[in-house]
Formats: C-alpha cells, structure tokens, sequence
C-alpha cells in the first residue's frame, strides 16, 4: 500500500493503532497510542486535500476493488469537492477530542480511545465511500462507538440517551437499508444488478417515478434523524447533555453532517423526481427547523442543550441550502457543514472546559467567569460571534450563500420571498440566544466557589488554537473553500434537474 492508496489508508491507520491498544492495556500507552494515531491520520487528509485538483467536480483518488462481485457490490472510495473538506474536519475534530479527553479522562482509557479510533473509520468512511452497501456498513458502524462512549463515559441518565439514540438513528437506518435493497433490485431491470454510484447514475432514468417517491422517502427519513431535522431532533439534547465532551465535539462537529452529506450525495443525484416532489416538504420543515431551534434554545437553562438546540437551527440552514436547488444555496449548505463543525464542535470543547472547573452547567449556577478566566473569555467570545454569524468569522459567509439561494428560489410553496426572510429571522433569534447566554456565563458578580478556579493550560489552549484560526481563515478567505465545493455542487445540481446528466471517475 502506497500513498496512492490514500483514501485506504485514511481507513487502515485508525485500524492499525486498535492493535497496540488490544496489547498494552496502561493508560499511558493508550493515551500515546490515541494522539499519535489520530495525528498521523489528520496529517494523511491534508496530504489528501493537497493532492485535491481544484477546479474539477469529477470524484478523485478513486480506488476500488471486487468485494461481493457476484452481488455487484464493490469496494469503491473516492472524493469530491463536496466531501475533500469534510474528511480534514473530521479528523482535525478526532485529534482535538483525543488530546483534550487524554487529561481528563480517568477510567477506562484503553476502551475509550479505542471507541474513538473506530468511530473515525466510520466518520471518515462515510465521507468517502461511492458504493451505497459500503456507505450503509460504515454508516452503522458510527452507531455502534458513539453509544459506547455515551453509554460508558456519559453522565448520569446515559442509559436513556443511548437508548434513545439508538432507537432513532437504527430505525432510520433499517429504512435507509430497505431503500438500498429496492435500488439493488432494480438496477437488476438494465443488466447486472450494482450499488455503485457512478453506475447507479447512469441507469437513474430508468427508476420510475413511483420508486422515487418511495425510495427517496427511505433515504430522507435515515437522513433526516441523522441531520437531525425537526421533528426528528429529539434524541439530540439529551445525547449531548449526557455525553462527555469529546463525544459531543464530534457528535455535533461530524455524526450531524452524515446526513447532509447523505442528501447530496445519494437522494438528490439518484432520485431527481422525487426530489421535485418532496421539495416543498423539505423547505418547510427545514425553515420550521431555523426558527424552533434557535426559540428553544433561547430559553434553555442547560448550558450543552442550549447549543445542541441551536445545531437543530444551524442544520436547518444546511436542508435548506439544499433543497432551494440552486448553485449559491448549495454551496452555502456545505460550507455550512464543515464551519458549524468547527464553530459548534468548539462551543462543546468550552462548555467541557468550565464544566471540568466548576461541575455546573445551568446557566443559573454560573456567571462571573470572565473576572477570572481572560483567555478562556477571548476564545469563546470569539466563537460565539462565529456562531452568530458576525462578518469576518465563518459561519457570516455559508448562512449569507445559503439567504441568498433561499431568496433566489423560485418554486412552491409561496417561493423565495417569503422563506427567505423567515429563515433570516432565524438568524436573529440566534444572535439574541448566544450574545444572552454569553452575558449570563462570563458577566456579572463573581461567585466565591470560582474565584479560585484556573484559566485555561495548555492543552486546553493548544486544541482550542486550531478551531480559532480555521474559524478566521474561512470568514475571511472563504475563496479558498468555495473554489473547491463549487465545482461538485454544480454537478450535484444537475443531477438533481437533468436525468441525462452523468459523471465521470479519474
């Protein structure tokens, strides 16, 4: 295996540091084993973004071999401008969440670290698996470490989230799985039967457009809890609330962006009927889901439910860049994946950092913090502005690309002029949530149990630097990020209008 083989190799190293992990059972092993793993891995996707050709929609770093040829399923990997990004983000969150988890951590670190590492298989897998019975094994397998690590390492009522977690996500799978049966059969109808998707997207036309309609509703719904959209949003507070930090960084900063991806990547090239049909749909519930989650995160006492709330409004912009069909909104949708990961997966990281201090998150027991804590203050103030969208940080440019595409577009119900504003007001709402839930934390009179409580040290600092200066680089170069989505969205657009339309594999 070379470093041609990149997009594989992304998958063995996680693989192979398990090894040393079943071996060497000291915690300090583990935790050497941990970083250096997930190092090696986040050093492999840079080389792999830099290996990216800009400009150019067609999958790249393709690799595949025969896996089950004789039910046409194949080992098919490969990346696009929609996905290169999404693998960096990933494995930069994993590392951020290993190195942070290895100081505060105390028991079973052998097991904890090893859940981490598989779960990254899953995660970075997802991002770049091109055959669908390879997506849905790798999209189970995120399941299986996430409920370990909320079940073992979480707070005191993980049994019910977990379970509830489970519930959710497995039922939507089964459905997903159901959908992926029917398409495997009927690709059958135009010569050998295939799960491929370049091979999928040129037999599309012959889907008709009741199995559209049927099997896009299978996709839609395992998507959906997954994203999640409202009404299927409600395993979420409670997993964030009882899940460490580190499980939460990556459950908000990735697991979430699965099914936004999904819908991009699969529903929307595969089934373009109907997309056509279930649009209005989609628009709706994604702009119900802008303003609920940010009104109801508004008056959340709990710290870690007031910005799970707020990614249930935050993912709503992801739906509803997707589904208005145009160019600007879709790429406003996926720069809206990759930058609430960053942003939101460092809100959990601070939310973990004062929690580890003062073991108190209602916002009633707190305030005060910013008397004692300067650097801790400069940092989250800054990721609070991102998330409200302040010009100059991140999240300002994808919720402003994803406005523009929402006023662009042109179809039913009502059009653009009137979903726009509304999912504007979203944005409001959310700028009051986050400035008010600021105020309350790091202002007002010093409690006497904080006054002795330390600022940040330096591993703290050293996971928080990363988050803050992508957050910067991307609010104020975002060329550099949308010069690579654009080309593959535009395609993905298409796909979604042109039946006709196909793709090529280098």
């Amino acid at each position: 295996m070379t470093i041609d083989n990149i997009l594989t190799l992304l998958l063995v190293v996680p693989a192979v540091g398990l090894i040393p992990l079943a071996i060497f059972r000291d915690d300090r092993a583990a935790r050497q084993v941990g970083i250096v793993t997930t190092f090696v891995e986040l050093a492999l996707s840079l080389v792999m973004l830099a290996r990216f050709r800009v400009g150019e929609a067609d999958f790249q770093l393709v690799e595949r071999a025969d896996w089950l040829p004789s039910l046409g399923i194949r080992y098919l990997v490969g990346v696009d401008g929609i996905s290169v990004l999404l693998v960096p983000l990933t494995t930069l969150l994993t590392f951020i969440a290993v190195v942070y988890s290895s100081t505060v951590v105390k028991q079973r670190l052998t097991a904890f670290m090893a859940s981490f590492l598989l779960l990254e298989i899953g995660m970075v897998g997802v991002f770049i698996a091109l055959d669908l019975f390879l997506f849905y094994v790798l999209f189970e397998l995120m399941l299986v470490p996430m409920y370990l690590i909320i079940g073992i390492w979480g707070g005191p009522r993980r049994i019910y989230a977990t379970l509830k977690f489970v519930i959710f996500t497995l039922a939507g799978s089964l459905l997903m799985l159901v959908g992926i049966v029917a398409v495997w059969l009927a690709s059958g109808d135009t010569g050998s039967r295939t799960l491929s998707l370049p091979e999928l997207l040129a037999i599309r036309g012959s889907f008709s457009p009741e199995f559209q309609f049927w099997v896009f509703l299978a996709f839609a719904l395992a998507f959906a809890i997954k994203l999640p959209m409202f009404p299927f949003h409600t395993w979420l507070p409670d997993a964030h609330v009882e899940a460490p930090t580190a499980g939460s960084i990556l459950l908000a900063g990735v697991l979430l962006k699965a099914g936004g991806y999904g819908f991009l990547r699969f529903a929307l090239p595969l089934f373009p009927i109907a997309t056509q049909v279930w649009l209005p749909v989609m628009i709706v519930l994604s702009v119900v889901a802008i303003l609920y989650g940010a009104a109801v995160a508004t008056v959340q006492k709990d710290l870690k439910k007031m910005v799970a709330f707020s990614s249930v409004a935050h993912m709503g912009f992801v739906t509803l860049g997707i589904f208005v069909l145009n160019t600007q909104g879709a790429v406003g949708a996926v720069l809206q994946m990759l930058n609430h990961g960053f942003v939101t997966g460092a809100l959990f990281l601070f939310v973990g950092i004062q929690y580890e201090r003062t073991h108190r998150r209602l916002l009633a027991d707190l305030g005060g913090l910013a008397h004692r804590w300067p650097l801790y203050t400069a940092f989250l103030g800054v990721f609070v502005l991102a998330s409200l969208g302040l010009p100059g940080l991140n999240e300002f440019v994808s919720e402003f690309l994803v406005l523009l595409g929402a006023f662009q577009f042109g179809g039913e119900p009502l059009g653009g002029l009137f979903w726009g504003p509304l999912a504007a007001l979203g944005v409001i709402l959310a700028a009051v949530m986050l400035l008010w839930m600021f105020q309350r934390l790091m202002y007002g009179p010093v409690r006497e149990a904080y006054r002795a409580l330390p600022d940040m040290n330096r591993v703290e600092v050293f996971c928080a630097v990363p988050l803050l200066l992508v957050t910067v680089f991307l609010g104020v170069m975002p060329q550099a990020a949308i010069a690579i989505i654009e080309p593959s969205v535009e395609r993905i657009i298409r796909l979604a209008q042109d039946p006709t339309f196909q793709v090529a594999l280098r």
